[in-house]
C-alpha cells in the first residue's frame, strides 16, 4: 500500500515512482503518473524547471509483516524463482536514442531516415542480447519527454522481443524494430493541434487521425533501403485478424507478421501511457483488455508477449483478496496476473494459476 507526497526535486532519487503526472505550461504530460523514475528523467525535469514532484510514498510495513516467521523465511527461500532476465537501459543510450528518435521524426531525407532507424534498432537489440533479455518491465522503458518518441521506442523494444521469443530470426527481429521506431512515422502529416487535443476526435478528425499508417507507408514505400515488410508493418499496424482493422480492413494471413506484433505492442503502451485526453491504464487492467481481444490480435502473437511482461516482480509483495498481504516467489509463464505468492502471516503458498485459488486476485 502507499501514498503520495510532495517532496524538493533534489531529493527525489532514481527509482522513485511518480504519484502524480508531471505536466509542463501547455498541459501536455511529460512524465506520466506511475512511472519509475531513473536519473535522465530527473535531469531533465530539473532543466525544465520543476521544483518539486508528486512521490508515490510506501506505507511501513504492518508488524505482521515485518515478523515473519523463520519457517515461512524458508519457504520463501526454498520456493523463490528469479525472473526471466529483464530489458534495461543505461542512462547514456536512453539519451542517443532519444535523440535518433527525434531525429527521425524531424524530417529526414530518405538514405537518413532508413539508415537512423536500421542503426537505433540494432542498438536496441543489443541492448536486449547484453543479458539475453526476454522479459520486459514497461516502467523500465521510458526514453524520451515526448509521447510520440517514447512511444515509438516502447513499441519497438516490446515487439523485439515478442520476435525473439517467438524465435525469429536475428535480421528479422532487427526489421520488426525498425517498423515499431517508424509505425507512427505518417504522424508527422498529421495536424499538431489535432495530435494534442485535449477533448475527444469528432468522427471526421478521427477519420484524419486514422488515415497515419498509410501516410506513413506512403513516405517509405518507395525507400530501397527501407523494405517491403517493414513498410507493410508501418502500414497495416492498425489492422485486426478478424478484419475489424484499418486502413483496409485486412484479416487474418492478409496481414504481414510485422503488422501483427506491432499490433500487440502499440496496443499495450497506448494503454498503461496518460494522455491529455485520457488517463493510463495500469498493467493489470491493460493486460485484461489485451487478454480480452483474442478475435482480434494474433493468439500466438499474444501469448508471447504475455509470457515475457513481468507484472509482479519476484520479492515484490502484494495485497490478496482475502486481505493478506503476501510475497511473490515465482512468476508463471503466460499468466502475468497470476504468480505463485506466500502469505507473509499464514505462511500458505498460494499458486494463482491453480484451480485452488481461482476465486483469489491480487488487489494491488
Amino acid at each position: 500500500m502507499y501514498y503520495c507526497e510532495t517532496m524538493p526535486i533534489d531529493q527525489v532519487t532514481p527509482g522513485m515512482i511518480i504519484g502524480k503526472s508531471v505536466e509542463d505550461r501547455l498541459g501536455r504530460h511529460l512524465v506520466e503518473r506511475g512511472m519509475t523514475l531513473n536519473a535522465y528523467i530527473i535531469r531533465h525535469l530539473k532543466e525544465y524547471g520543476f521544483e518539486e514532484l508528486t512521490i508515490r510514498v510506501h506505507e511501513e510495513p504492518d508488524k505482521k509483516a515485518e515478523t515473519i516467521a523463520p519457517s515461512i523465511r524458508n519457504t520463501i527461500k526454498l520456493l523463490r524463482e528469479p525472473d526471466q532476465a529483464k530489458v534495461t537501459f543505461q542512462e547514456n543510450f536512453r539519451v542517443r536514442v532519444s535523440k535518433g528518435i527525434q531525429f527521425i521524426y524531424a524530417g529526414l531525407a530518405e538514405h537518413e531516415l532508413a539508415h537512423t532507424a536500421t542503426v537505433m534498432s540494432e542498438e536496441l537489440l543489443r541492448a536486449i542480447e547484453k543479458n539475453n533479455a526476454i522479459a520486459i518491465n514497461i516502467s523500465e522503458l521510458q526514453t524520451s519527454d515526448e509521447y510520440i518518441f517514447k512511444h515509438s521506442v516502447d513499441v519497438a523494444t516490446i515487439s523485439m522481443v515478442i520476435a525473439k521469443r517467438r524465435g525469429w530470426k536475428r535480421h528479422q527481429i532487427i526489421e520488426v524494430g525498425e517498423a515499431g521506431l517508424l509505425h507512427d512515422i505518417g504522424k508527422t502529416k498529421i495536424p499538431s493541434e489535432l495530435l494534442n487535443k485535449a477533448e475527444r476526435l469528432t468522427d471526421d478528425e478521427f477519420n484524419i487521425l486514422k488515415g497515419h499508417s498509410l501516410l506513413g507507408y506512403e513516405l517509405v514505400k518507395d525507400n530501397r533501403e527501407v523494405s517491403p515488410a517493414i513498410a507493410l508493418g508501418i502500414l497495416q499496424h492498425h489492422e485486426k485478424i478478424d478484419g475489424s482493422g484499418y486502413p483496409f480492413g485486412a484479416t487474418g494471413s492478409q496481414i504481414h507478421p510485422y503488422a501483427k506484433v506491432i499490433a500487440v505492442a502499440d496496443i499495450y503502451d497506448a494503454l498503461v501511457t496518460e494522455r491529455p485526453y485520457k488517463k493510463g491504464y495500469s498493467n493489470k487492467d491493460a493486460i485484461a483488455i489485451l487478454m480480452s481481444m483474442t478475435d482480434k490480435l494474433e493468439m500466438d502473437i499474444l501469448r508471447a508477449f504475455l509470457s515475457a511482461i513481468i507484472l509482479y516482480p519476484v520479492d515484490s509483495q502484494v495485497m490478496l483478496s482475502n486481505g493478506e498481504v503476501a510475497q511473490v516467489v515465482r512468476n508463471n509463464p503466460n499468466l502475468s496476473l497470476r504468480p505463485v505468492v506466500v502469505g507473509l502471516a499464514s505462511g500458505n503458498v498460494y499458486d494463482l494459476s491453480s484451480r485452488e485459488c481461482s476465486n483469489l486476485v491480487i488487489m494491488t
